[in-house]
């Protein structure tokens, strides 16, 4: 995901909101603007209420995020750890692995890339099973993470990355395993979860103000590196959502 961030006086000086909008002035003095793009804008509120509000996640349980170096993935498993959770994460290179293991605080994470059976590798490091999926992915590794559910195990949907080219396999579930496990999928857009934005704000702010959740940023200055930016999303270059800052604002 691409972001743009410019001044206050860059682009536009007014603007009209209707009442009752989470939109609302920003104090630069406590958090950087920048984590209105991520942490504590639309990223996190994806994070927060798919995984808190959805799977209500319970101290010992054991939870999986695909995709889980992108700006919803660290911070959902990051949002586990602090429940008591056993927590594992999948990306895509061995230096992002590493991120998510040694400052995120996964527990494990893999590099999918790296497996040639997804199924055999969830049960590796799920020997007794998945309690909840956090699928930011879907295809083949939503086929595996549904194979290695524990029954009335949790699965919410927040993307489909593999499946966004047309050209590649979709998805393809054992249906036989949803009904006999019983288990719960839930799919969702960051705006069915504005009427607890107030709570995920606060919650939120908590924790950074505690340094329990780590944010990490991934910024380019220049309006000149949009290209450059847009074209390393899709090779996998960005850890969390990518930041194109235009100028840096003075207060």
């Amino acid at each position: 995901m691409l972001s743009l961030f410019h001044s206050p006086n860059s682009r536009q000086e007014y603007s009209v909101v209707k009442e009752g909008s989470i939109m609302r002035k920003l104090d630069p003095a406590e958090f950087p603007l920048t984590y209105y793009l991520g942490v504590l804008g639309f990223s996190g509120l994806s994070a927060y209420g798919g995984l808190c509000e959805f799977c209500k996640p319970q101290k010992g349980e054991k939870v999986f995020v695909s995709a889980a170096s992108g700006s919803i993935g660290t911070l959902v498993g990051q949002y586990a750890k602090l429940s008591g959770c056993y927590v594992v994460g999948s990306s895509g290179t061995k230096e992002k692995v590493a991120l998510l293991k040694e400052k995120l605080g996964f527990d494990n994470a893999f590099n999918y890339k790296e497996e040639t059976n997804l199924n055999a590798t969830l049960k590796r490091y799920f020997p007794n099973g998945i309690d909840i999926y956090f699928d930011n992915v879907g295809g083949e590794m939503l086929e595996a993470a549904i194979d290695n559910m524990n029954a009335f195990g949790k699965i919410t949907i927040c993307g489909v990355i593999s499946e966004y080219d047309v050209t590649k396999k979709r998805a393809s579930p054992n249906m036989l395993n949803v009904i006999y496990k019983r288990i719960t999928i839930r799919e969702f857009l960051a705006g069915d979860f504005l009427n607890i934005y107030s709570d995920f704000l606060e919650q939120t702010s908590g924790y950074l103000r505690s340094g329990k959740l780590k944010v990490i940023e991934d910024i380019s200055l220049g309006l000149e590196t949009i290209p450059s930016s847009f074209v390393g999303i899709f090779k996998g270059d960005n850890i969390e959502k990518k930041i194109v800052e235009g100028k840096r604002a003075q207060f």
